[in-house]
């Protein structure tokens, strides 16, 4: 069965790794799609995140990076997926992935969502909190990949020197 996860992945964390990990434990093939989103004002470009991605999800043979802007829902069907994957932290992140799941059967019967809760020692991390930290020169080391790490040292440091 193939899934799409979708994200903005900016940047990928930890926490996204271990939902793409055991996705790729369930499922013959999962397609981790970056949201093209206008709307955002991203650190990394789409470029950047889909390199990223394919550099930290080397080792999972299942595992596709892609990109799409739009619908899920259409792109999930332009893949062929049978489901889309969801990450769930907290409670709060339930109400809302809930709504979209009812949002996209509305548009999709064929199209199921699935929640993977998250690993316990990633409940809290978002890509948010990892960009504040980083900007502010923290340590954020074991909260995303180590190239990841190495990658938001440098696009700050760049930032600062701007």
């Amino acid at each position: 069965m193939r899934v799409v996860y979708p994200g903005s992945f900016d940047p990928v964390t930890n926490g996204h790794l271990d939902i793409m990990e055991r996705a790729a434990n369930l499922f013959d093939e999962v397609v981790v799609a970056v949201l093209k989103n206008p709307n955002k004002n991203p650190l990394f470009s789409v470029e950047e995140r889909i390199e990223i991605l394919r550099e930290v999800t080397g080792h999972l043979p299942n595992v596709q990076i892609d990109s799409f802007d739009g619908l899920l829902i259409d792109y999930a069907r332009q893949q062929e997926a049978k489901a889309v994957v969801r990450g769930l932290r907290a409670v709060s992140d339930f109400e809302f992935e809930f709504q979209v799941a009812l949002a996209n059967r509305k548009l999709s019967e064929d199209v199921e969502t699935v929640f993977l809760m998250t690993s316990n020692q990633y409940s809290f991390l978002s890509s948010s909190i990892v960009k504040e930290i980083a900007s502010l020169g923290g340590c954020v080391k074991g909260l995303v990949p180590p190239k990841v790490e190495k990658k938001l040292r440098k696009k700050y440091k760049e930032k600062n020197m701007a």
